[in-house]
């Protein structure tokens, strides 16, 4: 049985936003990913399952040149970030507004400033499921390597010292409409921030005490109790654990299995409640050509179960 999705219009669109961009953090080769994805067939995949599918070609980036984009304190490339992930977010809010699914692929996880924008311009009461090794919540004044990558939820939740250039980033996400699952490498500083905020965050260590069905039942539970709010799905594919994806900038052993990354995209599937997925920090670059083939097919498997693969 297919599921109903509540908030898209029929016939079921999605429309892939492909981001060929690696401009948050220092490793060449993430701007790759979603080129590979769609080499490998990711738009036909999805067709297969029942979806209009709208790709008009990855989105083109204006470079903006080191000179003309120096540090702002210690955060790197701010210019060309906010830029590109302002201009993301008036594509995603877009496909949004026509009742589209946006199936953002990545480029580095600063892009979810962009998409996470976008989907709360349609849907203010919209919660965030962030699936990720890492936080990602660093601030201005808690960010030791000013690598915007780790930072996209600190501007989206309006924690931290403001940053003229990111202005338009609206603090439209609230600590209650957002949960992490995956967390295993989150630094010092970070940790202090959940705290303080009360934010819901599952780590390795929860999905080893309750396994993966209960963890994302009670971040349902947390995020989306009445089953009632649109959802985000976040994926950095370095939530999985290195052998299943070895193909990432900043991989971090004792992650997700493939079973378990797969079962959270089914799950949330199952609820008809998704509004927009992200996949993100493929880097094609990093491995052998074995590594990176397996991990651009657990991408494209990851997507497809997102949206509505099931195993019979």
């Amino acid at each position: 049985m297919a599921t109903q999705f509540r908030f898209l219009s029929e016939p079921k669109t999605a429309a892939i936003v492909g981001c060929p961009f690696s401009g948050g953090q220092p490793k060449v080769g993430v701007d790759r990913g979603p080129i590979h994805l769609v080499e490998a067939g990711l738009v036909g995949q999805l067709e297969g399952l029942g979806w209009k599918v709208k790709f008009d070609g990855h989105h083109q980036f204006e470079e903006i040149n080191a000179a003309s984009d120096p540090p702002i304190g210690i955060l790197k490339n701010p210019r060309l970030v906010s830029r590109v992930t302002e201009s993301i977010a008036k594509v995603v809010g877009g496909h949004a507004a026509k009742g589209e699914l946006p199936v953002t692929l990545g480029g580095d996880h600063s892009l979810a400033m962009g998409t996470i924008s976008g989907t709360l311009s349609n849907y203010p009461e919209a919660c965030v499921i962030w699936i990720d090794a890492h936080a990602d919540i660093n601030t201005v004044e808690s960010t030791e390597s000013g690598n915007i990558h780790g930072m996209p939820v600190s501007f989206l939740l309006g924690i931290g010292s403001k940053v003229e250039e990111f202005s338009w980033v609206k603090p439209l996400l609230t600590p209650e409409r957002l949960v992490y699952i995956g967390l295993r490498d989150v630094d010092s500083g970070e940790k202090k921030i959940l705290r303080e905020n009360n934010i819901k965050a599952f780590s390795m260590h929860d999905v080893d005490k309750y396994g993966i069905g209960k963890v994302v039942e009670m971040a349902l539970d947390h995020v989306n109790p009445n089953r009632d709010r649109p959802i985000h799905l976040s994926f950095d594919v370095d939530a999985l654990d290195p052998s299943v994806a070895p193909s990432t900038g900043t991989p971090v052993r004792g992650g997700l299995t493939f079973r378990e990354g797969h079962y959270i995209c089914e799950a949330i599937n199952e609820t008809g409640l998704l509004v927009a997925l992200d996949l993100m920090e493929v880097n094609p670059s990093l491995a052998d050509e074995a590594s990176v083939h397996q991990t651009v097919a657990v991408g494209c498997s990851l997507t497809r179960a997102a949206l509505g693969e099931t195993l019979l």
